[in-house]
C-alpha cells in the first residue's frame, strides 16, 4: 500500500508528521518552518513550498488561496479525504479559517440550486467577517 506523500525525504517525513498532527486545522508554510526550526531540524522554505505542492498534487493536502493578501495554508486530509461538505469563515481580524458544518448554510446551497440553478462548490466557498475571539478583544 502507497504511503502518503509518495517518495519519502527526511525533510518531507517532518513536514508530513507536522501536517498529520495537526489534522483538521489549517497550516501555513510559515508555521510549518517555524515549528521545524524550533525542533533544531531547519527546512528550507523552498524545500517547504516544493514538498507541500507535491502533496497537494497527491491529493494529501488541499490548498486554501484566499485572497491576494495572506498566505496559502494548508490542510492534511486523511486518506486522500475531501474537503467538500462544508463551508469555511475567515476572520478578517486574526486570519484563522474555520470549517462550519451547518444545516442552515446546507439549506441556502439547497436553495440557490433550487431557485437559482446554481450549484455552490463548498470547498471554495469562504464567507469573511469577524470570529468571536476578536469580537470579545474590541
Amino acid at each position: 500500500m502507497k504511503q502518503p506523500g509518495g517518495y519519502k525525504t527526511r525533510q518531507k517525513e517532518q513536514i508530513l508528521q507536522y501536517l498529520t498532527s495537526h489534522e483538521g486545522e489549517h497550516v501555513t508554510a510559515q508555521e510549518l518552518s517555524r515549528h521545524l526550526e524550533d525542533e533544531g531540524t531547519p527546512v528550507g522554505t523552498a524545500t517547504i513550498y516544493r514538498c507541500l505542492d507535491q502533496l497537494v498534487s497527491e491529493g494529501v493536502l488541499r490548498k486554501y488561496t484566499l485572497d491576494s493578501r495572506t498566505c496559502a495554508c494548508y490542510e492534511y486530509l486523511p486518506h486522500g479525504g475531501e474537503c467538500s461538505r462544508h463551508f469555511h469563515l475567515k476572520c478578517l481580524q486574526c486570519g484563522k479559517l474555520y470549517h462550519v458544518t451547518c444545516e442552515h448554510l446546507c439549506e441556502l446551497e439547497s436553495h440557490i440550486l433550487e431557485h437559482h440553478g446554481f450549484r455552490i462548490d463548498q470547498s471554495k466557498t469562504v464567507l469573511y467577517g469577524v470570529c468571536a475571539e476578536c469580537r470579545e478583544k474590541q
